[in-house]
């Protein structure tokens, strides 16, 4: 049986999974440098050693009301579609191992207004882990502008 390995993270009281093969890293909460002109989920631009990195509020993605930063957010570093980017979540939980058999398809109810990031939903014990495909939540559009964004900085 095969297992999926999932970085789980939390937005609000929800926790959300991210296959760990897209993540590159994940780093403390550091202050960005804000882009002009940017879609208001684009918290602007970080030098993550020696590269610029742009950053994203998966919290205004998702439609979700903004918080404040803490100790626990974090900024999960990934690899979409050839573009490195950064996604401040609230905390990271931890790394997890999840059987394909607890797994399926998201009902409608919990898809809701972001269906189209969300490929299935895992059930853990008590626990209900939304799983999300990271090459849906940055669109085609987004990538061509943030290439030009970097290439600027």
């Amino acid at each position: 049986m095969a297992t999926l390995q999932q970085v789980v993270f939390r937005l609000d009281k929800e926790e959300y999974g991210l296959n760990i093969m897209k993540v590159n890293g994940i780093e403390k909460y550091q202050e960005v440098v804000k882009v002009p002109n940017a879609p208001e989920y684009i918290e602007g631009m970080i030098n993550l050693r020696g590269e610029v990195l742009p950053i994203f509020s998966l919290r205004k993605k998702f439609n979700l009301t903004d918080k404040p930063h803490d100790d626990d957010t974090k900024i999960i570093v990934v690899n979409t579609n050839g573009i490195k980017v950064g996604f401040v979540v609230d905390s990271v939980e931890e790394i997890l191992q999840i059987e394909e058999e607890v797994i399926e398809v998201a009902p409608a109810i919990v898809a809701g207004i972001n269906r189209k990031y969300i490929k299935s939903v895992a059930k853990v014990d008590q626990r209900m882990i939304v799983l999300i495909d990271i090459d849906l939540v940055v669109t085609d559009e987004e990538k061509i502008s943030l290439g030009e964004v970097i290439a600027e900085a």
